[in-house]
């Protein structure tokens, strides 16, 4: 089941139904869904049928729940927490930018293109974009910032912040 779980949500996926930018109205959560979430941020590989099991629903349930919070875009997909350090990414950083006025869609865009971006937001403050990159060395980070950042027309000013320690707050499983 967790196989056909992953499956179908990865077709929706790819079909741009829990991504397009286009979702149904949301829905208000129940607290059984937030235990589904929970247990999905832990261990998104988790069977339907223990998920059933731990929120104390039928697996028809279970399933219908979950279907229906990656149709409303709640879920964004299943993945893999990764140690950026031990799969050769070995330096992170945030970067700032400071961009031309109302540039966000056009710079979003060429910022997803970026090898090693792993977060973008458009952000309010003394700054109008935070990009978390993750690269193999000081070397690949100069490339980033100073050789494709840089040559962004739209990109008028960076600041890049060296990240010497993180740990990611999810749930582990």
């Amino acid at each position: 089941m967790a196989e056909r779980r992953g499956r179908v949500a990865s077709e929706q996926m790819a079909d741009g139904q829990a991504d397009s930018g286009v979702l149904p109205p949301a829905r208000p959560l129940d607290a059984i869904d937030q235990d589904i979430l929970r247990m999905l941020q832990a261990d998104g590989r988790a069977s339907i049928r223990s998920v059933a099991e731990r929120v104390h629903v039928s697996r028809a349930n279970a399933y219908a729940r979950i279907n229906r919070l990656v149709e409303d875009g709640v879920i964004r997909g299943f993945g893999a927490r990764v140690n950026h350090e031990r799969a050769g990414q070995g330096t992170s950083a945030y970067v700032t930018l400071k961009i031309v006025q109302n540039s966000w869609r056009t710079v979003r865009e060429q910022l997803r293109q970026l090898p090693g971006a792993s977060h973008i937001a458009l952000v309010g403050g003394d700054f109008d974009v935070l990009l978390l990159v993750h690269v193999s060395d000081n070397r690949a980070l100069r490339e980033l910032v100073l050789t494709r950042l840089q040559a962004i027309p739209e990109v008028l000013s960076s600041r890049t912040l060296l990240v010497f320690e993180e740990e990611d707050l999810e749930p582990q499983s």
